[in-house]
């Protein structure tokens, strides 16, 4: 039995959740303290004891839980993730029946209606990925949703909550029939080998669809195009198909040579004709100057943290120096495509990082696109943090 628990909220959080506000933060709460069993349903109360929502207690780093409903009689279990997840998946019915893209969001969170669950299809196998120990709470009764409403060959899960950093998973299977990996699925025509089996990642960031499209149609033809923290070469992958003349490739994860080749060859692309290179960014900025290296197009998408050796960078403090150091290797008129999926500002503080680089190297710029989400990640308006990704192609005047 799912234990349930009334929280009262501060007076400033009732007028945020009377607004919608889906998130449980622990400053929204008196009464915090009295959170112990993760997955438990909370119910919101104010002062006075008048409800306002009903949610469940699930620690991860954006808050305490999520609000899943504004009526009180409403019963969280397997009916109400049903009815959900029904919603969600008819939302992306343009997906499902286009045969040029097979890998997308069905499920994002918050977004859809349930925070702190995300669910990816990638061509006929659906891949869970839970973001707190209170939402696996939740397993058994959204796997026999997703069974019960979803057309599928297999599932598999991500547990993306582990304090320590490490990602840990007995078995990434969960139920019907198990995938042959790689799975190759396609993204506007384009090849991608992804493992639903092995480790955090699959070995594509879905999120960047829209991006890796306007560079193979717009921007890579007959330029020559830098992809740093590379990963497995999504991008570079997308310019070499958009008639990109040369691409390099450069991570410093010794795997992402073997990935990237990989994904070059899925798409029959002689990845001996491109560069790719297991290096630290940062060491790689300072060859290209040495060797007065210049790129027509240059993508920077680093994590949100990371540390090196040498180095530690985060896009909230670093964002800037690391446009500085793109500047310098990039061609006149050329363009950086500038990205960061840090939730923690938003784009109005990511275009001052931008702006801040060029007036220091003394250049002008001009803003020529800028992406946020693709229409699969659905985001809440009452929740603009939802949309964290921010992406910018800055062309050099």
């Amino acid at each position: 039995m799912r234990q349930e628990i009334s929280l009262t909220v501060t007076d400033k959080a009732k007028a945020e959740f009377q607004r919608g506000m889906p998130l449980i933060s622990k400053e929204a709460l008196e009464n915090a303290d009295s959170l112990i069993t993760e997955g438990a349903i909370v119910s919101l109360v104010d002062k006075q004891g008048k409800f306002l929502a009903k949610g469940y207690y699930g620690k991860q780093n954006k808050g305490y839980g999520w609000v899943l409903t504004r009526n009180k009689d409403e019963a969280i279990g397997q009916g109400f993730i049903e009815r959900t997840l029904t919603a969600a998946i008819a939302e992306r019915q343009n997906f499902f029946r286009n045969p040029n893209t097979t890998a997308f969001r069905v499920f994002n969170g918050e977004g859809d209606g349930f925070g702190g669950l995300a669910i990816d299809y990638y061509d006929g196998y659906y891949l869970l990925s839970w973001y707190s120990e209170g939402v696996y709470t939740f397993k058994d009764e959204v796997v026999e949703a997703l069974q019960n409403v979803a057309d599928f060959k297999g599932i598999y899960q991500k547990k993306r909550f582990d304090t320590k950093g490490q990602y840990i998973e007995e078995d990434d299977f969960v139920a019907g029939e198990r995938g042959e990996f790689p799975l190759i699925v396609k993204e506007n025509g384009v090849n991608f080998a992804v493992y639903l089996n092995d480790g955090a990642m699959t070995g594509i960031f879905l999120d960047q669809r829209d991006v890796r499209n306007a560079i193979k149609e717009k921007y890579a033809k007959g330029k020559t195009v830098l992809n740093t923290f590379s990963y497995t070469g999504a991008f570079s992958v997308a310019a070499a198909l958009g008639g990109a003349e040369k691409t390099t490739s450069v991570d410093l994860a010794k795997r992402s040579s073997a990935k990237t080749i990989e994904q070059f060859s899925v798409n029959g692309i002689d990845y001996e004709n491109q560069d790719i290179l297991v290096m630290d960014v940062f060491n790689y900025f300072k060859y290209a100057k040495r060797k007065e290296l210049k790129f027509d197009l240059v993508v920077l998408d680093p994590p949100s943290f990371a540390r090196s050796k040498k180095y530690t960078f985060s896009t909230a403090k670093d964002y800037t120096s690391l446009m500085k150091e793109a500047i310098a290797i990039t061609e006149k008129q050329g363009t950086i495509v500038a990205s960061t999926n840090n939730a923690s500002f938003g784009m109005k503080k990511f275009k001052g990082f931008i702006d801040k680089a060029f007036q220091e190297e003394g250049k002008k710029y001009r803003i020529v696109e800028e992406f946020t989400l693709p229409s699969d990640f659905r985001v809440r308006k009452e929740f603009k943090e939802g949309d964290y990704l921010k992406v910018l192609f800055v062309e050099l005047v």
